[in-house]
């Protein structure tokens, strides 16, 4: 049997075997993700009205998110009671209640089985026996919490409320951009050839953004010698990057020949890097995280929620939604949409991520035992005004092991 060890360097160390690991993944599902975490299932507004519903994910189990006849969210496991099946195929719909395709049991929008088909038998033949109670095995029921319109989930039956689980230095940071009632413009998913925890440590990861993406340095949009900084949560699971959009005009990037810095490129559509400072305080990107799988996106006006769905130990799915407000002019969505194109799958600035976690979980291959370097900004995970620092990368490692019990 291959005993794992984690290395004595605590956070400035990780052992690749962590990406591959088939039981620690399994691991990760319980303690994780079904353990005392919060995790984002959707926005409020994809129950646009009572009696919908769209599905979503606790880690790689389905889950079902409804909005009941009196307007309450609720959510529970998508899987039928009697074998096991899945109950809602569809990603979202309308339905007042939920028939399992295979056998025809049947749900309310709050998880409880209210009806089993030919349950008495037919003719005083078949049937259940009387002192049946198969609805005590009716899917998990998950608690709920809304924080400006995004809807959290959990099985946990000690974590904590969620405004206390985020952090009060990350909240304020969430009401920033969830500032009032929002409008679904559209999303995409994408499936990455990775270990799911290599896509969280490269959205905390703000030493990477102008060095990888072109486009970021290139057109201005984000360089490392912009004003900016980051802020991580006391217990390191959650965190915010951000940058102000006034360009420094500096020229670190050319004298050192970064690829990123080249001046070969232009665009033929320019409109795509307009922007307005519609929240007043001159930051022009900031990404923010909730451990284990949340990210709210603001760049430029370009805004976004990302899901990271595990899907097996060396893919994930990642769930992009973008959002305007209900209240935008006609000007303001279509520049949303044109900066959408900045993200997913093919965005000029996102296609480069999915890459780059691939190579990561092909490089480790046959390195098990060897360790990763996150040694940028030192070994703490403390909030700093530098964004050449690898400090929210340690900080997801600190709430990973401390869920994962490990010391």
């Amino acid at each position: 049997m291959n005993i794992r060890v984690w290395p004595t360097e605590t956070l400035t160390r990780i052992p690749y075997w962590v990406y591959a690991d088939r039981d620690l993944y399994a691991q990760e599902m319980e303690r994780i993700f079904r353990g005392d975490t919060w995790n984002f299932l959707c926005l409020e507004a994809e129950l646009p009205k009572p009696n919908t519903y769209r599905t979503s994910h606790l880690g790689d189990m389905s889950v079902v998110v409804t909005r009941d006849a009196n307007g309450v969210v609720h959510a529970f496991e998508n899987r039928c009671a009697h074998r096991g099946s899945i109950l809602c195929h569809k990603e979202r719909g309308e339905a007042k209640e939920i028939a399992c395709v295979y056998h025809n049991w049947t749900y309310d929008l709050c998880g409880n089985l209210t009806a089993v088909a030919f349950r008495r038998g037919i003719g005083g033949k078949g049937g259940m026996s009387p002192d049946s109670h198969p609805e005590e095995h009716a899917p998990r029921q998950l608690r709920i919490e809304i924080l400006n319109g995004l809807v959290f989930g959990t099985l946990g039956k000690n974590t904590p409320p969620l405004e206390t689980y985020i952090g009060s230095n990350i909240v304020p940071n969430i009401r920033r951009v969830m500032k009032k009632p929002v409008k679904v413009l559209g999303g995409y998913s994408q499936v990455l050839p990775s270990n799911w925890k290599l896509y969280m440590e490269n959205t905390k990861d703000s030493y990477h953004a102008s060095l990888l993406h072109l486009f970021f340095t290139t057109f201005r949009l984000n360089r490392l010698s912009q004003k900016g900084g980051l802020v991580v949560s006391e217990n390191g699971g959650n965190h915010i990057s951000y940058s102000m959009a006034a360009d420094v005009a500096t020229k670190e990037y050319e004298q050192a020949g970064m690829r990123s810095a080249s001046d070969k490129f232009s665009l033929e559509v320019p409109e795509i890097l307009k922007s307005v400072d519609e929240f007043g305080d001159g930051i022009g990107l900031q990404i923010l995280s909730v451990f284990p799988g949340f990210i709210l996106q603001q760049i430029r006006n370009c805004l976004a929620v990302r899901r990271v769905v595990p899907v097996d130990v060396e893919r994930t799915e990642l769930v992009w939604t973008l959002f305007g407000f209900e209240d935008d002019d006609a000007a303001l969505t279509d520049m949303r949409m044109q900066q959408s194109n900045l993200i997913g799958p093919a965005g000029f600035i996102s296609m480069e991520d999915g890459a780059a976690t691939g190579f990561v979980q092909r490089g480790a291959r046959g390195a098990d035992d060897e360790l990763s370097v996150i040694e940028m900004g030192g070994s703490g995970i403390g909030s700093e005004e530098s964004r050449v620092s690898e400090a929210a990368v340690r900080g997801f490692w600190k709430k990973y092991r401390d869920l994962m019990g490990i010391v």
